[in-house]
């Protein structure tokens, strides 16, 4: 295969391992030195293996809804963005609810001794819509609960925050188009490197 069906099925099988479970396939994906920052975690791939599996075990199982990636490969690295729809079923004051958040997932990928490996995992997103699940079922949010949270991501942070996992005000949206701007410079500079 090519560098980029390689680095291509490398993040689609951390984002498989992730949705179906498979611990030990997701954590293969990532090197030792990885970090990954998102909007329930921070930490190594390692660990976001280890706390994606005590996720699930409590009943929280999100899955990804995935467009086609682009993959930029320089050498022994590769820049990808993968399109994410991530939908989770929860319940929420009493109301079964579907929330879906999107957002463009960022990995940088490295090939360390002729193995690619993902080095870093960033999502930069986009917005976010929550319904209950049965159509005429009312769900009710103050507003002032929501007014909390950035807009990109204010109903996720909402649903996570009810659930016991608190989501931080700092991660990369398109609500702050110059910090995302700086974001993508320094990860095709790191790509270049």
């Amino acid at each position: 295969m090519s560098d980029i069906s390689d680095v291509t099925q490398l993040v689609l099988h951390e984002r498989q391992g992730r949705d179906r479970g498979w611990w030990q396939q997701m954590r293969d994906c990532f090197a030792a030195d990885s970090t990954v920052r998102l909007s329930w975690f921070r930490g190594s791939g390692a660990e976001f293996a280890a706390e994606s599996e005590k996720m699930a075990a409590r009943g929280d199982n999100a899955r990804h809804r995935l467009g086609p990636p682009v993959v930029d490969v320089h050498g022994d690295r590769a820049l990808v963005e993968l399109p994410a729809a991530i939908e989770l079923r929860t319940e929420l004051d009493g109301v079964e609810v579907d929330l879906t958040s999107y957002a463009r997932l960022v990995y940088r990928v490295r090939r360390h001794e002729g193995r690619w490996l993902i080095v870093s995992l960033d999502p930069v997103y986009e917005r976010d819509v929550l319904l209950p699940s049965v159509p005429g079922t009312a769900l009710a949010i103050d507003p002032a609960a929501l007014a909390a949270h950035r807009p990109v991501y204010r109903l996720l942070a909402h649903v996570l925050g009810s659930r016991g996992y608190p989501v931080g005000g700092d991660l990369y949206g398109d609500d702050r188009p110059e910090q995302v701007a700086r974001f993508y410079r320094e990860a095709h500079d790191w790509l270049r490197a």
